[in-house]
């Protein structure tokens, strides 16, 4: 049975916030609010908390997840990020983007994309994602919370709840996000490329390219 957090979406309540790290930290899986819709989270590290997601939203191996990051300090750890891209990304985040970038050795080759070994990055305009990363220390190997299906993100936590609580181990209540995805911008050619236009606006990526 999942537990059930209600977190200000203003203005986290830290006893909760820290609740949510230790879970993560036990090798849970948590329901999540970010900027642009609910979200799947657990450690990158925690290779049964990623199969659990896999078998969540029924997904095979070719799913390419993202690592939700508190801010640009983090990137250059797991990506491969270049003096422009780095300005670009400082003038753009955080917000509702998803950027791709070729993988470092960092990042576990099960959630690198295969072929290509690259890897989404993402730093969200959410004050409950960013307290619990700011404790966290770490990225967190995200999913949005599609169910199988489904075409849309989940956005009621209640409806989460009881559809979810024998997968998770947490769903966080942070009110109403969205269930529009993000923008997904290709950085891998040096150049960035709007691979899929969502809630960030993409027309600011055309004026850089």
């Amino acid at each position: 049975m999942s537990q059930f957090f209600q977190i200000h979406p203003e203005n986290p309540q830290l006893r909760l916030i820290h609740q949510a790290v230790e879970i993560l930290r036990g090798g849970g899986v948590i329901v999540y609010p970010t900027d642009s819709s609910y979200a799947l989270g657990c450690l990158i590290g925690n290779k049964n908390a990623t199969e659990r997601i896999y078998r969540i939203r029924r997904l095979d191996h070719k799913h390419n997840f993202t690592l939700v990051c508190r801010d640009l300090s983090e990137i250059a750890v797991y990506a491969k990020v270049d003096n422009s891209a780095y300005r670009m990304m400082k003038a753009r985040t955080p917000g509702p983007y998803t950027f791709i970038f070729k993988a470092t050795h960092e990042v576990p080759r099960r959630l690198q994309k295969k072929k290509r070994k690259t890897i989404g990055i993402r730093i969200p305009k959410n004050e409950i994602s960013q307290a619990m990363l700011e404790h966290l220390q770490e990225p967190l190997m995200s999913s949005t919370l599609i169910l199988p299906g489904e075409e849309l993100p989940m956005i009621d936590p209640e409806e989460m709840r009881e559809r979810l609580q024998h997968d998770v181990d947490l769903v966080i209540d942070g009110g109403n996000c969205g269930f529009e995805p993000t923008t997904v911008v290709d950085m891998v050619d040096g150049y960035p490329q709007v691979v899929r236009a969502g809630r960030g606006d993409a027309s600011l990526f055309e004026e850089t390219a």
